[in-house]
């Protein structure tokens, strides 16, 4: 005779038994997909915690048929351009649901503001100016940004230059040097700007990486002395020696916001000057020349982010940054 635990086998060993039990692990493993979801919204990293990590500590808490699934997608940034942008800031960008960044042009200058609490900026090598090797933001943007990705912008004069400075990491493109302008961002993921040895770096924080290029275009919410007396010498050669040419800059307001600014026919004096209207304290001058000068709004799409130009006229550049580029150029990322 058959016992009862021997027939209560038999029954779950039936097609129709094992049809049931497949449909019941199914629903007990979409739920733990939808836990896993939940855990993964609870432990993302705060905006200075590795978002590695953040990932390895859900893990912990799964069980080990379950897979863990993050839909970096639905992390994205929000990014749209205006059609027409106005002299009033205008919201290009959200982070989380709130605004990241905004666009405004005024008088011939483009100006992309950035909110620090929800971005943080990356410093990349050029395959020409740093080289390929050993860089964690190299040529192009990476495939940790791509998701991730508000703007980007072109960086300074090249390396082979004088008056420059370039670190990233433990790796040395250019040597620093004391009292140039200075884009310093620290390993807390925030960007200052200031000369070097005389406002920065922090010394309460540890440097991650270092752009330099020439002397501050503004300090102290003043434009340099020589914006209007010694543009070529102390602002950098431009093709046929002309004054008024493209140019861009990055400075930093009161508050800590960071605000690019460029125009295709700017003097050193006009590029100061917006900045200063736009509540910048401190600037860089960053590359000029028609060659050199872009900027870009990354709008995000199923098939990865579409480079939108923002600087109206601008020559760009080839790849729009999504493709290996020959110069050094910086990021703007969500958190």
């Amino acid at each position: 005779m058959v016992n009862r635990k021997a027939r209560g086998r038999m029954r779950r060993n039936t097609p129709a038994s094992r049809a049931v039990y497949a449909r019941r692990r199914a629903i007990a493993l979409a739920s733990a997909t939808v836990s896993v979801v939940v855990l993964v919204a609870l432990a993302l990293p705060s905006a200075q915690a590795p978002r590695a990590a953040a990932r390895k500590d859900v893990r912990a808490f799964l069980p080990r048929h379950t897979k863990l699934r993050v839909v970096l997608a639905s992390r994205a940034p929000v990014v749209t351009v205006p059609v027409a942008p106005g002299p009033n800031w205008t919201v290009v960008a959200t982070a989380g649901g709130q605004p990241a960044a905004w666009l405004a042009q005024r008088g011939g200058v483009t100006l992309m503001r950035f909110d620090q609490a929800k971005v943080r900026v990356d410093l990349h090598a050029g395959s020409l100016d740093g080289g390929t090797a050993g860089w964690t933001y190299g040529a192009q943007i990476s495939a940790r940004e791509v998701h991730q990705v508000i703007a980007g912008f072109n960086g300074g004069f090249k390396l082979t230059y004088s008056n420059v400075g370039f670190v990233a990491g433990p790796h040395v493109a250019a040597p620093l040097k004391m009292g140039l302008a200075s884009i310093v961002t620290y390993t807390n993921g925030t960007t200052d700007i200031g000369a070097w040895g005389a406002g920065v770096p922090n010394p309460s924080e540890k440097v991650y990486s270092v752009l330099q290029n020439q002397l501050l275009l503004v300090s102290n919410a003043l434009a340099a002395p020589t914006v209007s007396t010694c543009i070529t010498t102390c602002w950098g050669n431009t093709i046929q020696n002309l004054t008024i040419v493209a140019r861009s800059a990055l400075g930093v307001t009161a508050s800590g916001e960071l605000i690019w600014a460029a125009g295709e026919h700017l003097t050193p004096a006009s590029l100061a000057s917006a900045l200063i209207g736009a509540g910048v304290v401190r600037a860089i001058e960053l590359d000029i020349n028609p060659d050199w000068v872009a900027g870009y709004l990354y709008v995000h799409h199923a098939g990865g982010p579409a480079a939108n130009p923002v600087v109206p006229g601008q020559l760009g550049i080839a790849g729009q940054l999504l493709a290996p580029d020959t110069r050094d150029f910086l990021t703007v990322v969500a958190r």
